[in-house]
């Protein structure tokens, strides 16, 4: 007898929402085959990063087209067939314009209707308890007035050739072959939370690593000293200054850096929007290895979670 797979199911979802008269509405969705009423999710692809997960899934069952906000956590239960099954929750807001684009939602293999409701509604509606437990994470948040996030993102530059192997100035040294394919791996769990800016250092290891990912948002590249390794060396950065820009627009950005530099990137986009930095693993945060990236959500000036994903492509 051949034995089947014996670690968790991995999947991910969103608690997906919307204002109307300044009041979140949440989406519930109605399986037919699984008689039940819950939030959007579905099973991580083989190889599949679990924010893009979150984002295809949220598309497939409903036809909204989503960013990642603040993660909600996960929800742990067992599986008719004894395995475990772990999914990942994030909040996801719904634009007007999204809303209008996406129409009239066609029932599919999924789901069979869909239903926009209150917070107080949707806890009476969920089937699930463990359901009813990532809303509740979800209205923590409007009662702080802390849902609607934009995000930070510093990323790691992918794996380098080696200094010793480079004879021109460290900051022409381009990426590995591996470090190609990290940068490709990145760019599709990264751009699952809506950049609206890729900023990088100078330097060409920076500026290869954010190449695909300005490919699949459209967006351009804006560079910067400020942020790169030979001003950290020198003394010379404006790490502070270009986070603070970053925190006035206050629309979703990616920083893409160097080891040396992020702590700073991590520590000073800590300290202008929070007063209790204990409550964040910001360490984690910030000692990234090549090709990983942490997402800092904050909501106004209010650092409200952090996160840090490895890259899927091993250096």
């Amino acid at each position: 007898m051949k034995g089947g797979p014996t670690g968790p199911v991995v999947a991910a979802g969103a608690v997906v929402w919307r204002e109307r008269d300044g009041v979140p509405l949440v989406l519930l969705v109605h399986r037919e085959h699984h008689k039940d009423v819950s939030f959007p999710k579905g099973k991580v692809d083989p190889g599949e990063a679990v924010p893009t997960a979150a984002v295809r899934e949220t598309d497939e069952e409903t036809g909204y087209r989503v960013h990642l906000g603040a993660p909600l956590g996960v929800a742990e239960y067992v599986l008719p067939n004894g395995r475990d099954k772990v999914v990942h929750y994030w909040a996801a807001r719904v634009s007007a314009k999204e809303h209008e684009r996406a129409g009239k939602f066609h029932p599919n293999d999924e789901v069979a209707a869909i239903e926009w409701v209150s917070i107080e509604d949707a806890r009476a509606r969920l089937t699930y308890f463990r359901d009813v437990e990532i809303l509740e994470r979800f209205a923590e948040l409007v009662d702080r007035g802390q849902h609607d996030t934009f995000a930070l993102i510093a990323l790691r530059h992918a794996k380098t050739t080696p200094g010793a192997d480079w004879r021109g100035p460290d900051a022409t040294r381009p990426l590995l072959p591996v470090g190609r394919s990290q940068a490709r791996a990145v760019s599709t769990p990264v751009a699952a939370y809506g950049p609206r800016k890729i900023l990088s250092s100078t330097a060409a290891r920076c500026l290869a690593t954010v190449e695909p990912l300005s490919a699949a948002t459209r967006l351009g590249v804006s560079s910067t000293p400020g942020i790169s390794q030979d001003a950290h060396d020198q003394g010379s950065d404006d790490v502070k200054g270009v986070v603070r820009k970053r925190l006035a627009k206050g629309k979703s950005a990616v920083l893409c850096s160097h080891g040396p530099v992020l702590p700073d990137i991590v520590a000073h986009i800590a300290s202008d929007t929070t007063d209790d930095t204990s409550r964040f693993d910001l360490r984690r945060a910030a000692m990234l290895s090549v090709g990983d990236f942490s997402v800092m959500h904050i909501a106004g000036d209010t650092l409200v979670a952090v996160e840090t994903h490895r890259n899927p492509v091993s250096a």
